[in-house]
C-alpha cells in the first residue's frame, strides 16, 4: 500500500475544521465548554489550524470515569478542543484506514457494525461444522506504542501528521509504552488498524474459509476441527510475535452448540441473548423508567434511549425470549 503524503494541508482547510467542530458538538451543544468554544469559533479554528500546520497540538487533558457495561472499563474523555482536533484528523485520514481493512472487519466502520457482524456470524454458523472463537486479553491496555507507530508509518509519510499521531499515542499509557485510551476517536481507528494486520494474515497466509472480527473479538469457521486447531495456534503465535498481544484461551466448538458473540448466543439453529445481556438491558430499562418517573427524562429522551434497547432484542430469533425479557421489565 503506497504511503500518503501532504495530509496536513487537507486537515488544515477551514471547511474541514468547521466540519470537525460540527461533528464534535453533536449532542453536546448545551455544555459550557462547547458554548465557550462556539462564542469565539473562528479564532479557535484559526488557532487550531496554526498548530496543526506546524505539526503541534494543544496539551491533551483527559477526564477519567468508570463504566460497568458489561465489564469494568476506564473511559477517558477529552476536552472539547481535542475532540475537534481528532475529528479534523479523521475526516481526512478515514479513507486511508478504511482501505487497509478487509471485508472481515466490522467495528467502527460505516455500513457495518454490530448487527452486520452478527448476521455474518449466524450465516457462517449455518454453513460450517466448527467455530473457533478468539479474543485478546485486555486489548486496549496491551497495544504497544512502538508497534502502532510503525504501522502508521506504513500508511503515511507526512512528517507533521506522524508527529501529531505520536503525541496522541504518547499522551496515555497503562504501563511503559502500552495502552490506548478508551473513548478517543483516534483510539477506535488505531485499535481497529492494529488488528487489521492479523486480518490480512488470516486471509493471505492461513487461507481461512470464513472469518469475522469485531475489534478484538474474532470468529473463524471450517468443516475440519483439526484445521481450526492449527489455525488457532498459528494465530496465537502471530499475534504474540508481530503485535505483542496475548490471546485468551481460545474456544473451539461445534456449530450445533451455542457460541457467545457481541452479547448474543448463536448456533446453527437458534439465536438468543446471552444471560449477561439480558440482565444488563433489564437494568438499563428499569433505570430509564425510574428517571422518567422522577421527571429526569422527557418522553422524547425516554424514546431515544429505549429504541436502541428494543432494537438489540429484535435481533433475537426467539419471540418467546423477547416476550420474557419485556415481561420481566
Amino acid at each position: 500500500m503506497k504511503r500518503r503524503g501532504y495530509v496536513i494541508e487537507e486537515v488544515c482547510e477551514m471547511d474541514n475544521l468547521r466540519l470537525a467542530y460540527w461533528k464534535a458538538k453533536r449532542g453536546k451543544s448545551a455544555k459550557q465548554e462547547v458554548v465557550r468554544y462556539t462564542q469565539d469559533l473562528q479564532a479557535h479554528l484559526l488557532e487550531l489550524r496554526e498548530l496543526l500546520s506546524q505539526g503541534k497540538m494543544p496539551p491533551i487533558d483527559y477526564h477519567y470515569f468508570t463504566v460497568f457495561d458489561p465489564k469494568k472499563r476506564q473511559i477517558c474523555a477529552t476536552v472539547f478542543h481535542q475532540r475537534v482536533l481528532q475529528h479534523a484528523l479523521m475526516n481526512v485520514c478515514h479513507a486511508d484506514f478504511e482501505r487497509y481493512q478487509t471485508n472481515d472487519s466490522y467495528a467502527s466502520r460505516l455500513g457495518r457494525g454490530t448487527y452486520a457482524a452478527l448476521e455474518k456470524a449466524i450465516a457462517n454458523q449455518k454453513r460450517y461444522r466448527y467455530c473457533l472463537k478468539l479474543d485478546v486479553r485486555k486489548y486496549f491496555d496491551s497495544i504497544r506504542h512502538d508497534v502502532l507507530k510503525t504501522l502508521l508509518l506504513r500508511l503515511y509519510k507526512d512528517v507533521r501528521l506522524i508527529k501529531i499521531f505520536e503525541q496522541i499515542i504518547d499522551s496515555y499509557s497503562v504501563c511503559e509504552g502500552k495502552g490506548l485510551p478508551i473513548g478517543n476517536l483516534t483510539s477506535q481507528y488505531f485499535a481497529n488498524h492494529y488488528l487489521a494486520v492479523a486480518d490480512h494474515y488470516v486471509r493471505e497466509q492461513l487461507h481461512v474459509k470464513a472469518y469475522v472480527r469485531y475489534m478484538d473479538d474474532m470468529l473463524l469457521w471450517d468443516n475440519d476441527k483439526q484445521t481450526l486447531k492449527q489455525i488457532g495456534k498459528a494465530m496465537q503465535q502471530f499475534i504474540k510475535v508481530e503485535l505483542g498481544l496475548q490471546l485468551k484461551v481460545f474456544s473451539l466448538t461445534s456449530t450445533e452448540q451455542m457460541c457467545t458473540f457481541l452479547g448474543y448466543r448463536i448456533s446453527r439453529t437458534r439465536q438468543c441473548l446471552s444471560p449477561r445481556s439480558i440482565a444488563r438491558y433489564e437494568q438499563k430499562v428499569r433505570d430509564l423508567y425510574w428517571q422518567y418517573n422522577q421527571n429526569m427524562l422527557t418522553q422524547e429522551d425516554m424514546n431515544s434511549h429505549l429504541l436502541p434497547l428494543v432494537g438489540f432484542t429484535m435481533h433475537v430469533a426467539s419471540g418467546f425470549q423477547r416476550a420474557n425479557v419485556m415481561v420481566r421489565l
